[in-house]
């Protein structure tokens, strides 16, 4: 199959069908007498899982190491389940800094509604963000 057929069986355009061979993750096919590529039917399962396994989270370099795996006949079950939990544990992580974030945020708005520009003035580059010396802590109470 040529590199359009493929492309359009997986829903994605022949820039990231050669974008993946270049990267290694998708086989070099053999070429047709004319020199296009001629992929075989199983490069859309290979493509496919390329695809649903970046929606999932996975780097290139985790795809990649899961089709090494799969490409000298081992079973990467134990490996993908592995790097699923590394990266729900970076996720969770994320979330707990973007929850602190928020938070944060919040805080700011709150003096950010409540601030006259005019009271700006002093040391302070910005006092919605640097509380003025002496100025009680929001966040304790």
């Amino acid at each position: 199959m040529r590199i359009g057929e493929l492309a359009a069986a997986c829903g994605v355009t022949t820039t990231t069908v050669r974008f993946y061979e270049q990267a290694g993750l998708l086989l070099e096919p053999p070429r047709t007498p004319g020199g296009y590529r001629d992929y075989p039917p199983e490069a859309v399962t290979r493509l496919a899982f390329i695809r649903d396994a970046q929606r999932a989270g996975l780097t290139l370099a985790d795809i990649r190491g899961i089709l090494t795996l799969r490409d000298s006949g081992h079973a990467p079950c134990d490996h993908v389940g592995a790097l699923i939990q590394q990266h729900l544990g970076e996720i969770e992580r994320r979330m707990a800094e973007l929850r602190e974030t928020r938070a944060s945020l919040r805080v700011l708005a709150r003096r950010a509604a409540t601030t006259e520009p005019a009271t700006c003035t002093g040391s302070h580059i910005c006092r919605i963000i640097n509380r003025a010396e002496g100025e009680a802590s929001e966040e304790s109470g």
